[in-house]
C-alpha cells in the first residue's frame, strides 16, 4: 500500500503545477487587472485637481495628468511584479505557493493568510453541518426508500427530494427570509451572521444556541438541494445488491430481513457512498455558497473568492485555487483508502506500476 501512497503523493506535485499553470495563462488574457482598478481609485480622488488644472489651463492640465498616470502605472508595475517576464513570474508564483507563502492581497492589504483564516469559520461552520445534515437525513432515508421500494412512502419521499433539489438554495434562502426572518410574515430566526450582538457577554449555553439558531436558515437552504442526489444514489446502491445471489442465498439460509439487509447488504451499498465521502466533505466543507452567504450575509470563503475575482486580487485567486486543489487531490487519495477498508477484496499490491 505505501508504494501506491508514495506514487499519489509524487503526482499531486505535478498536477498542481498544471492547475495552477492553466490558470495563470488564463489571468494573463483576461482584461483589466490589479494595476487598472487601483488607477481608476486614484483617477477618481484626482478629480478635484484636474478641475484645478482646467481652471489654469486645459491642455497644460491633461499634460500633467498623462504624466502622472504614466508615472503611477510604471510604479503600481513594479509594486505588483508584472514589469517582469511572464515565466519569471510563474516561477516566482510555483516558488511562494509550494512555500505557502501566499503574499499579500491587493485589494484588502492583509496577508492572505490571514485572510482567509478570518473567514473560514464562517464555511467550516455552513459546509461541516451541511455535511452532516445531509448524510444523517440521506443514508437513512436511502436505504428506508430501497426497503419499501414501489410503496406510497417511496413515491411521496422522491416527489419531496426531487421538489427539494429543483429549488436553487438562494431562492428558498430569500423565502425563507421573507416567511421567518421578519420579511411580511413571522420574525422567528435572525438575518445576519452567525452570532448576535454582544455574543461575547453570552454564557456558554447561551452562546451556543445563538449560534445554532443562526444557522437555521441558512443551512436548509444550503443543504436542501443535495438531498436528492444522495438518497437515491444511496437507494439505488441498496437495490442493486439487493439483487445479487449472495443475497438469495442468505434468505435461503433462513435470515431474518434484518441481518440479510445490515449484515450483508449494507456494507457492500455502501461501498460507493463511502468512495464519495472525502470528496463530498471537502465540497462541502470548503466551497459554501457565494449566493447563500451574499443572502444571509456570511462573510466566507466563497464570498471571498468571488470577490478575488471581480476585483483581480490574484494572489487571493491563486492562493485558495492552490490550497482546495491540493486538499481535493489528497481527498481522491483519501478515497481510495477508505475503499480498501471497506472492502478486503480490495488491494493496492496489485496495482501495476
Amino acid at each position: 500500500m505505501w508504494p501506491y501512497i508514495t506514487k499519489r503523493l509524487l503526482l499531486i506535485v505535478p498536477t498542481l503545477i498544471g492547475i495552477v499553470f492553466i490558470n495563470f495563462l488564463v489571468l494573463q488574457f483576461v482584461p483589466g487587472g490589479p494595476v487598472e482598478r487601483m488607477l481608476s481609485q486614484l483617477r477618481a480622488h484626482q478629480q478635484g485637481g484636474e478641475a484645478g488644472a482646467a481652471a489654469v489651463g486645459v491642455g497644460a492640465g491633461r499634460m500633467r495628468q498623462a504624466s502622472l498616470d504614466q508615472e503611477q502605472v510604471d510604479y503600481l508595475t513594479k509594486l505588483y511584479g508584472f514589469d517582469e517576464p511572464a515565466h519569471v513570474q510563474f516561477l516566482r508564483l510555483l516558488r511562494r505557493l509550494f512555500t505557502f507563502d501566499f503574499g499579500d492581497s491587493f485589494y484588502h492589504h492583509k496577508r492572505v493568510l490571514d485572510l482567509v483564516l478570518e473567514k473560514l469559520p464562517v464555511s467550516v461552520s455552513l459546509g461541516g453541518w451541511s455535511f452532516c445534515l445531509v448524510y444523517l437525513v440521506c443514508v437513512p432515508l436511502g436505504i428506508r426508500k430501497a426497503v419499501r421500494d414501489g410503496t406510497p412512502f417511496d413515491n411521496v419521499s422522491s416527489i419531496v427530494v426531487m421538489v427539494a433539489f429543483s429549488i436553487p438554495g438562494f431562492v428558498l434562502g430569500i423565502f425563507l427570509i421573507v416567511l421567518l426572518g421578519g420579511g411580511s410574515f413571522l420574525s422567528v430566526f435572525p438575518l445576519r451572521g452567525l452570532t448576535s450582538d454582544g455574543w461575547e457577554q453570552f454564557t456558554a449555553f447561551e452562546r451556543i444556541m445563538d449560534y445554532l439558531w443562526h444557522l437555521v436558515l441558512p443551512l436548509i437552504s444550503y443543504a436542501i438541494g443535495s438531498f436528492y442526489v444522495l438518497t437515491m444514489f444511496t437507494k439505488n446502491s441498496f437495490l442493486n445488491e439487493v439483487h445479487h445471489a449472495y443475497v438469495q442465498t442468505a434468505r435461503a439460509k433462513g435470515l431474518s430481513e434484518r441481518v440479510v439487509l445490515f449484515k450483508h447488504v449494507f456494507r457492500n451499498a455502501m461501498i460507493p457512498i463511502i468512495l464519495g465521502f472525502p470528496g463530498g466533505f471537502l465540497a462541502m466543507f470548503f466551497a459554501g455558497s457565494i449566493l447563500i452567504e451574499t443572502v444571509f450575509s456570511l462573510d466566507g470563503i466563497g464570498l471571498l473568492s468571488y470577490e478575488s475575482v471581480i476585483n483581480r486580487d490574484y494572489p487571493v485567486v491563486m492562493s485558495t485555487l492552490f490550497f482546495f486543489s491540493m486538499l481535493a487531490l489528497i481527498a481522491q487519495l483519501l478515497s481510495d483508502l477508505s475503499l480498501v477498508l471497506v472492502d478486503p477484496r480490495i488491494s493496492f499490491e496489485s496495482v501495476p506500476r
